[in-house]
C-alpha cells in the first residue's frame, strides 16, 4: 500500500472516529435535557430532546456507510480493522442511548400533566448524571484508547444498579400508600429503568474500547446486583 493511499485510508479513519465523538457529545446531552425536562416541567425542552433523535440516528447510519466502505474497499487488518468494526458496535450503543432519552423525554411530556411525586424526579435526575458521567468516561476511554478507564467504566456501573433499585423500591412505596400514584411511579419507573440501561451501554462501549486496544474482548468478572427487571414495550 502506498503513503498516499495510507494517509487517505488513515484520514478517513479518523473522520469516522470523530463522527462517533460527535455522536457521543449528543447523546449525553440527550440524556442531561430528558432529565432536565423532567425536573422542571419544560414541555418545550422534552419535545427539543425527542427531535433530537433524528441527529443521532442520521449519525449512526452515516458512521455505519464510512466503517463498511473502509473494510469493503480498504481491506484493513489488525488493529486498524478493530477500530473499524469497534465504531460500527459503539455506535449502536450510543443510537440505543438516545432512543432512551428520547422515549424519557415522551413520558416526561406525560408526567407533566399528572400530580407531581415529591423528590421524585430529582433523584432520576442525579440517577441521569451519573450515568451520562459513565457514558462520557467510556467515549473519553475511546478517544484516548485507555483500557484503565475502560475498566473503571466497567466497574461503576454498579453503583447505577444500586440507584435503580432504591428508586424502584421508593417508587414502590409510593404506589402502595396511594393508588393514585401508581401510573405516575410506573412512568417514573421506566423512566429511571431506561437511565439504568444507559449504564449498560456504557459498559459495553468500554468493553469495545478494550477489545480494540487489547485484541480481547473482556470477560464478565465485574461486580453486578440484582435489578428489579422492567418489561417496557417503547410504547407511551
Amino acid at each position: 500500500m502506498s503513503d498516499h493511499i495510507v494517509s487517505a485510508f488513515d484520514r478517513d479513519l479518523e473522520a469516522v472516529q470523530a463522527l462517533v465523538i460527535k455522536m457521543g457529545g449528543l447523546v449525553e446531552q440527550q440524556i442531561l435535557d430528558s432529565a432536565t425536562a423532567l425536573v422542571l416541567r419544560d414541555e418545550d425542552l422534552a419535545e427539543a430532546t425527542r427531535k433530537q433523535d433524528q441527529l443521532v440516528d442520521a449519525l449512526e447510519e452515516q458512521i455505519n456507510k464510512k466503517a463498511a466502505l473502509l473494510i469493503a474497499l480498504r481491506a484493513p487488518a489488525a488493529e486498524d480493522l478493530r477500530v473499524a468494526l469497534s465504531v460500527i458496535k459503539i455506535s449502536a450503543s450510543l443510537e440505543r442511548v438516545g432512543d432512551y432519552a428520547k422515549n424519557n423525554a415522551k413520558r416526561s411530556k406525560l408526567l407533566m400533566q399528572m400530580a407531581e411525586i415529591s423528590g421524585a424526579s430529582g433523584a432520576i435526575r442525579r440517577m441521569a448524571a451519573a450515568s451520562e458521567g459513565l457514558l462520557k468516561d467510556a467515549i473519553d476511554s475511546f478517544i484516548q484508547r485507555d483500557i484503565h478507564l475502560a475498566e473503571d467504566v466497567r466497574q461503576r456501573d454498579l453503583e447505577i444498579d444500586q440507584m435503580y433499585n432504591a428508586i424502584f423500591r421508593e417508587f414502590l412505596t409510593y404506589m402502595l400508600e396511594d393508588p393514585r400514584n401508581i401510573t405516575p411511579c410506573m412512568h417514573l419507573q421506566f423512566i429511571a429503568k431506561n437511565i439504568e440501561r444507559v449504564g449498560d451501554h456504557a459498559t459495553a462501549i468500554a468493553d469495545q474500547v478494550i477489545y480494540l486496544v487489547t485484541g480481547t474482548a473482556p470477560d464478565d468478572a465485574r461486580p453486578k446486583t440484582d435489578s428489579v427487571q422492567a418489561v417496557d414495550t417503547g410504547r407511551v
